[in-house]
Order: structure tokens, then sequence, then C-alpha cells
């Protein structure tokens, strides 16, 4: 299968740049201090929190250096490796305040692309200092400012891993060399930067060549295209200046005539594995992208999703699943405005694994991106680079683990969250009730929030309303629901509502099918036909569903409906709400942002 054409994900702004002075890279004796310096601090830091020191693997886990289960799960901010010579974004904020709010929003390590142009003493392009922003990156040259944001991002608590992206700011390469950029380039300045920041346990590992590609090579043996035989004197170049250094190693684009995304085929990793001096260092990455980076053949198969994880295991996720290697999945991104790519999204984030149910021992990430002028994938930010994509970010709410811990990804936070306030009932029909609360609050923040009927759980949700479906008519139900934070703390109960469906389950029902019909930069359209499935006649009906996004009802025909939150209530009008057996009715609507995956509908007549 020949890879289709890719468009160009990195932003569009180029700005003039003044040469610096050329970086030296540490002399020998200083980077035999510092790794000396850094094996003494991983002693110190053996007994601390998860996350702590310099990582290393065993097996699929990646550990720290206590050997606790750690999983990254984290962000790509990009543009060190464009022409502004500088991660994107710092024209209009300030990147200690970009990196808070990554901590806020649960992520815990920054993919910084760079790059090998930036060791030409490159003036970063395009920096606001403006009111005091920025002010402490003056004067800096790239790596300088480079420096800054690894040292802020290990302040705050979070990890960083360095990506050579490109050879030089013009655009990707299939192979890592080009004849500008020679394979002793890239082997010089791998090695100048882990030189540069060994001893600093921010700086977690390097993501050697980003998504290598035809006519690039696993196993073939040529050492002018045999990518596998590259990442090893890479990745033994690395670790001959900071043998405490993660080896991040992709796969290509093509294996024994099998062909898949750009850097996203490890099918050869099991037979020819990338083997170090140093072992415990090697962690594979894999890419993968929705519909709206390119189209591939699997998103048109019948038997679309539930032919993914198959798909997935075959390039990638056995590595993880035969305990081989730990798996990170380096980039993966969508605008998310096709039902496809969010139907993608969902199942990619449930492949991965739950933080709160397996902790560390899941597959790594770093979502595309932060940025938001990212052309065919958008970002995290919207286009003022200071508001959230919550809808977005929301797919990604049980896979983050801000604190790196293994079961749950909280670290050392014990504090559960405070117990949601305000519950209340919403709607209820013959089959279903729908509930709302007050958001609860954490240290670290909320991820979620578990509710329960009685003593048993019944749904798990990001927002703060859902829907109970499947009840009985004409019959109480006392509900309660729990705070859980990214460590697994839970909180105590909310004081707990009854609901009483309605009806008393004498007509047999009906069924309702929802069916997306259209998609448009702001908004979505869905008609929705309802059937009586019974014998006998119904003289109204209703419908509830609850949203897995943030999604909003703009305007609504044939129907009138009330919303809270993600939780959506259905009735007929006074003209269609008669069904014979066996007869059917329809109502139409338009919503915003996007319309996410179809929801589970309820349907009640009476």
């Amino acid at each position: 299968m020949p890879h289709p054409l890719r468009t160009f994900r990195r932003a569009v702004r180029t700005l003039a740049v003044t040469a610096a002075a050329l970086l030296l890279p540490l002399a020998a004796s200083q980077a035999a201090q510092a790794a000396t310096t850094a094996k003494a601090a991983d002693t110190v830091t053996a007994a601390a929190a998860p996350g702590a020191g310099y990582w290393h693997t065993s097996g699929r886990q990646i550990l720290d250096a206590a050997g606790q289960p750690v999983r990254i799960a984290g962000i790509n901010w990009f543009g060190f490796e464009t022409s502004n010579y500088v991660a994107h974004g710092l024209w209009s904020r300030d990147y200690k305040s970009m990196i808070d709010q990554m901590r806020t929003l649960g992520y815990n390590t920054i993919r910084l692309p760079y790059s090998d142009d930036i060791f030409k003493g490159t003036a970063p392009a395009s920096i606001n200092f403006s009111g005091g922003m920025n002010a402490d990156l003056q004067g800096l040259d790239s790596l300088q400012v480079m420096d800054k944001i690894v040292a802020y991002a290990g302040q705050t608590g979070l990890k960083v891993i360095l990506d050579r992206h490109r050879p030089d700011s013009a655009g990707q390469s299939a192979l890592w060399y080009t004849a500008a950029v020679p394979e002793t380039t890239w082997l010089t300045n791998l090695k100048a930067l882990a030189a540069r920041y060994s001893g600093n346990s921010a700086m977690i590992g390097i993501d050697l060549h980003n998504e290598p590609h035809d006519p690039a090579c696993w196993g073939c043996g040529d050492t002018t295209k045999d990518w596998r035989l590259a990442a090893q004197r890479a990745g033994n170049a690395v670790l001959s200046v900071n043998s405490a250094l993660l080896v991040f190693v992709e796969g290509v684009q093509t294996v024994n005539g099998v062909s898949g995304w750009w850097g996203g085929n490890l099918m050869g990793a099991g037979q020819y594995p990338v083997e170090l001096s140093v072992p415990g260092r090697v962690v594979y990455s894999a890419h993968d992208y929705a519909t709206s980076v390119a189209q591939q053949p699997w998103f048109t198969d019948p038997s679309f999703p539930s032919n993914m994880p198959g798909l997935w295991d075959k390039y990638w996720g056995y590595l993880f699943k035969q305990n081989i290697a730990p798996v990170w999945v380096g980039e993966f991104g969508t605008t998310l405005q096709s039902a496809t790519d969010q139907t993608w999204l969902k199942a990619l984030v449930d492949y991965l694994r739950p933080t709160g149910q397996y902790g560390g021992d899941s597959f790594s990430w770093t979502f595309w991106s932060w940025n938001p002028n990212s052309g065919d994938t958008g970002g995290i930010l919207k286009d003022d680079w200071t508001s959230v994509d919550t809808v977005k970010d929301g797919y990604l709410a049980t896979i983050k683990a801000p604190g790196f811990g293994g079961g749950g990804g909280g670290g050392g936070d014990t504090q559960p969250p405070t117990a949601p306030t305000g519950l209340k009932v919403t709607g209820s029909t013959g089959s279903s009730v729908s509930l709302s609360w007050t958001a609860a609050s954490d240290d670290t923040g909320v991820t979620g929030y578990d509710v329960y009927r009685g003593s048993a759980k019944v749904a798990t949700t990001a927002g703060t309303s859902a829907t109970d479906s499947g009840l009985t008519a004409g019959t109480s139900y006392t509900y309660s629901v729990r705070a859980r934070d990214a460590a697994g703390n839970v909180s105590t109960a909310s004081a707990a509502v009854t609901a009483t469906t309605t009806g008393s389950g004498g007509n047999s029902g009906c069924t309702a099918a929802y069916t997306v019909n259209g998609y448009w930069g702001s908004g979505f359209g869905v008609d929705v036909t309802v059937t009586n499935t019974g014998t006998t006649a119904g003289t109204s009906w209703r419908l509830a569903w609850t949203w897995a996004g943030g999604q909003q009802i703009t305007n609504m025909w044939n129907a009138a409906y009330t919303q809270t939150g993600s939780a959506v209530s259905v009735s007929n009008t006074a003209y269609n709400g008669t069904l014979a057996a066996g007869g059917r009715t329809s109502f139409g609507f338009q919503g915003t942002p996007g319309a996410g995956g179809v929801p589970a509908v309820s349907c009640t007549l009476s």
C-alpha cells in the first residue's frame, strides 16, 4: 500500500533570524562529572515519589529511579524545528504560563521537536517581551531558550523528551541524514544535547529521528537505509555521554511490503530489536493519525472501528502486549471534524489503557499538539493560544497521569478530591434517569466522576452529568456520585438523591435511530427516527442520551428538548406523539462544536 501524501503539519510562520555564536558542547570532563552527579541523584531519589530521577525500562514498563512504573502522558509543543527556532506561541504568552497550564490540564511530559539548525547559534524569532513577558529569554539563542523551558518544566514537575524532528527547518526527511546534514552531524548534535542536559533528570530522553519513511527499512542490513542499525549507532552515541537517558526509537513506513503511517510501523522490531550498550534504555515509538491528516484503507473497512485494535497490535502494540518493550505513541491527533475521526480517537484512547485501572502499566503517549497552528490537526489550545479545546482535551481524560504514578498515575498524591455537591435529577423516562452535579475540586485536578445506583457503579464520566439507562418503568432508584483524581484517589460520596422512572412499563417500547447527517467547521446535524416496536399504539414518546463531549444543541425541529450539561431529554410535539404499532416519526437538530460519537439513546413510549 503506497503511503498517502501527508499534509504539512507544521505552522506557516517564518521570520528572519540573525546569527549568534555557535554553542560549544560540554567538555568531556564536565560531562563525566555531571554523569557522576546524576548517579548520585538517582540514589538519593530512590525513595522519593513516583517519577523521581532518571528512568529505565523493564519489559513493557518504564520505571523511575526507585523502580516504580510511570506513564508518559504528555503533549507536543512544536516550533524549535521551524524557522522561528523556538517553541511557538511565545508571541502571545509567557513560556512559564504555558507550562503551568499544561501541568494544570494533567499533562506530565513535553515533547519538544527541534532541527539541527539550532546548533548554528540561531536567534529565536517572534518572542513577545512586552509587559515583562518572557523577560528571562531576552538575548538568548535557541538552545539557551530550550535550557529555560527544560529547567522550568522540571521545576514544575514535568518531564521533557527532545525530538530530532528535522535535519533543518526546511522540512522533514525520509532518512536520518541528508546531503546538507550528514550522519556525522546528526550524531554529533545528539551527543551535544545528551551532554548538555547530563545531570538534569527533567530531560529523560531523546527521540532520535522523526518519522523515518520509505526508503528507510528495518532489518534489511543496508547501513544507508536500515533505520534499526542507525538507531543503534545513534542510541549508543547518546549513551556514551549520558548513560541515564531513555532512547526513543520510532518505526518506519514499510516492513515486508506492509505500509502504514510514517514512523508508525514497528513490525520488524520483534525480530530485529534495537540493542544498545546500556540495557533498559529502549522505548519504541509509534505515530498514528486520523483522516484529517490522511486517508487510510482501514478507515473505510466495513468493520471500522472494531478492526483498529488488531491493526495497532500488528504495527506496534504487540511489543507491549508480549512484554518485549515499552511503547510510546509519540504523536497522534485530529481536528475531530468528522465522525470517523471522533470514533478513531475514542478507540485509540480505549486501546492505550485507562490510567485509573492500569496505572503505569500502560502505553505511554504525547498528543499532537499543544499548538493550535498545526494545519491538519489543530491543538489542545484554540487560536487565541489561551482557551482550551475542552472537547478534544476531554477525550484524553482517562489516559492522563499528572503525577506519573503506577496504580493510577498520581505519584505521591494521597489527597482525595472534595465530594461533588448539588446532585440533582434533571430528567427521567420510563427507562432512564438523568443527573447533574457541581464539580468537585482537587489539588492536582479532578479527572472523572463515578455514578452509583445504590452500591453499584453504573456510569463513569469526565463531565458533571450522566444518564443511567435500561431501568424499569415506575421504579424508584437512589443515586450518589464520587469524584476521582489521576492518582486514583476517590472522594467521599455526594449527598444521595432518589429518582422514579415514569410510567408502569405496560407498553413494550420504542427504538430511536440517531444518524449524523453532516459536519461543518463549527457544527453538525443529526436526524433521529423513533419507531414503535410494540404491538399497541402509544400516545407520547421520550428520548434521553448523554454525550461524551461538550456538544450543545443549537436548534431542533419536530420535537421539544431540554439539555443540562451533556444530558439531553427529547419529547414529542403535540402533533407527532401518537405512534401506531410499528409506526414511526422523525425529528432533527443541529449542534456545536463537533458531533462526537453516536450516544446510546434510550426511548420510552407510553
